[in-house]
C-alpha cells in the first residue's frame, strides 16, 4: 500500500471507536499501518495535520455523487438531504463530529459543493449576499447536532451513561423542576434522526423568512 496522507487518515479513522481523537495518536497509526512513526512525518507533520486529513476523508465520503437538484425537487429538500450525508459520515466513526469540527478541508470536493449550493440557492432566488451564509449554517448546525448525539452514547464516562434515562430522571428535583423533571426523557433521548431533521426544516424555514428569495 502506498504510504500518503490519505492512507494515513484512512487508517485513523478505523482506529478512532477504540481510542477516540483523544486516544489518537501518530504512533498508534503507525502500528496500524506496520511502519514506523517517523515514516509518517513526511506526510502529515502533526496530529492536526493529520487531524485536517481525516476530515477531508469524511467530508470526501459525505458528497461523493452528489449533483445539483432535479428538475422539480425543491432547494430545501436538496439542502436537508446534504445535510443528512454529512451527518451519515459523521456518525461512522466514534468523535466524527469532533474530527471535523474546526479542521481545514482543504478539498476541491469543499469547494464543489460550496458552487451546488450557491448555484442551487441563486436559482431559488436568493441573494447571492444570503445564499453564502446558508451553508455554512448548515455545516455547523450538522456538526454541532452529532457532537451531542455522539456524546449522549456515554461512551466518554467508564463509570456509566448520564445520559441514562434513569438517571436523568434522579437527577433532576421534579418539585423545583416539575416540567423539565416530566420532560427530561424526552429532551436527551427523543429520535435523533426526527430531531434532526425538525432542526433543519426550522432552521431552513428561517432562511426562507429572512432572506425572501424572489421566486
Amino acid at each position: 500500500m502506498k504510504l500518503d496522507a490519505g492512507a494515513i487518515a484512512t487508517a485513523a479513522l478505523g482506529l478512532l471507536d477504540d481510542t477516540g481523537v483523544d486516544g489518537l495518536t501518530m504512533r498508534k497509526v503507525a502500528a496500524e499501518l506496520g511502519v514506523q512513526a517517523p515514516a509518517l512525518y513526511w506526510h502529515v507533520k502533526n496530529k492536526q495535520e493529520l487531524l485536517d486529513a481525516m476530515a477531508r476523508v469524511l467530508f470526501v465520503s459525505a458528497v461523493d455523487g452528489i449533483e445539483a437538484p432535479r428538475r422539480g425537487t425543491q432547494w430545501q429538500d436538496w439542502l436537508i438531504e446534504l445535510a443528512g450525508r454529512l451527518r451519515a459520515a459523521l456518525l461512522r466513526y466514534r468523535d466524527g463530529a469532533r474530527v471535523l469540527a474546526g479542521t481545514n478541508v482543504s478539498d476541491d470536493s469543499m469547494w464543489r459543493v460550496t458552487e451546488l449550493t450557491l448555484r442551487t440557492l441563486e436559482d431559488a432566488g436568493f441573494p447571492m449576499r444570503d445564499a453564502v451564509r446558508i451553508f455554512p449554517i448548515l455545516l455547523h448546525y450538522t456538526i454541532g447536532f452529532v457532537l451531542e448525539e455522539q456524546a449522549q452514547t456515554g461512551v466518554a464516562y467508564p463509570d456509566g451513561n448520564p445520559y441514562n434515562p434513569e438517571q436523568l430522571a434522579q437527577a433532576v428535583d421534579a418539585d423545583r423542576y416539575p416540567l423539565t423533571a416530566r420532560m427530561v426523557g424526552d429532551l436527551f433521548t427523543a429520535d435523533p434522526d426526527a430531531e434532526f431533521d425538525h432542526g433543519l426544516r426550522i432552521i431552513l424555514a428561517g432562511v426562507h423568512a429572512t432572506a425572501r428569495p424572489k421566486v
